[in-house]
C-alpha cells in the first residue's frame, strides 16, 4: 500500500454482530483517521450482540449505536485489506486485495464472560495490524 493513501480495512463475519463489530471499533479507536474502517456480514443480524456491546463498553468503546450491515462486492472492492472471521466462501475474492482469515470463536449466544477473551484477542490482533499498516508518525 502506498504511504500517501489511507488504507481501508473491511472486517467480515457472518452476522456482523460480534467479531467484526469489535474489530472495526478497535481499529477506529486505535488508528483514528489513519485508516478507513468498514464491517459487514454475509448474513447480517438485526442488532449487534448485547454481550459484545457490554464487553466493549468495559474497555471504554461504545458500539451501542452500531447496526449490522450486509456484505457487498463494492465494499470488498473498495478495501485494501479484508479480514474474514468465519464467513467462509461467501466473501468475494479480488486480485490485489490482501486477505487475512482470523479464526476466532463466535460470540453469538454467549454471555459477556465468554466474549471478553474474544474481545481481548481481537484487540491484540488489531494493535499488530495498526503497527503494520498505519503506524503512528
Amino acid at each position: 500500500m502506498p504511504d500517501t493513501a489511507t488504507p481501508c480495512v473491511l472486517f467480515v463475519c457472518v452476522h456482523n454482530a460480534g467479531r467484526s463489530q469489535m474489530a472495526a471499533a478497535f481499529l477506529t479507536h486505535l488508528a483514528g483517521d489513519r485508516v478507513q474502517v468498514r464491517s459487514a456480514g454475509s448474513a447480517p443480524a438485526d442488532t449487534v450482540n448485547a454481550a459484545v456491546v457490554e464487553a466493549m463498553a468495559e474497555v471504554g468503546i461504545d458500539i451501542a449505536a452500531e447496526v449490522p450491515k450486509v456484505l457487498t462486492v463494492e465494499a470488498v472492492q473498495a478495501s485494501d485489506v479484508v479480514v474474514t472471521m468465519g464467513c467462509g466462501d461467501t466473501c468475494p475474492v479480488f486480485p490485489g486485495k490482501r486477505y487475512l482469515d482470523w479464526r476466532l470463536p463466535d460470540p453469538a449466544g454467549q454471555g459477556v464472560e465468554a466474549v471478553r477473551p474474544i474481545r481481548d484477542d481481537i484487540e491484540k490482533r488489531i494493535r499488530a495490524l495498526v503497527d503494520e499498516i498505519a503506524p503512528a508518525n
